[in-house]
């Protein structure tokens, strides 16, 4: 039992877990997705030109997004979070991923570009 735990934990330990969430049968304990844990989708440039949070979508002028094979246009997007759209406003150069989920498109991340 001992061999099987240790063997866990080291899988873990590689796959970028720690011990410590290494809590329910060798399973790492998921954490709310950040912006940096999103970088491994590439991320996407744009413009933001409207914002509505009582709808949970943003309106943006982008380039290609290659996580969804998207050409340059300008779209409404869902966000995942509407805290999301605190983090910018209209008119702001973005940077920002986005998925394909249910036949809707939703931003998951998001931050202004510097």
């Amino acid at each position: 039992m001992k061999a099987i735990t240790l063997v866990a934990a080291l899988a873990a330990f590689a796959a970028g877990g720690t011990a410590a969430q290494m809590h329910n049968h060798g399973h790492a304990a998921a954490e709310p997705a950040t912006l940096s844990q999103a970088a491994a989708v590439p991320m996407a440039d744009g413009e933001v030109r409207k914002i509505d949070k009582g709808a949970g979508k943003i309106t943006l002028k982008h380039g290609p997004i290659k996580s969804i094979d998207m050409p340059p246009m300008t779209m409404v997007f869902q966000v995942r979070d509407r805290a999301l759209l605190d983090k910018v406003k209209e008119g702001d150069k973005v940077r920002f991923a986005a998925e394909e989920k249910a036949g809707a498109y939703v931003v998951t991340a998001i931050e202004a570009a510097k």
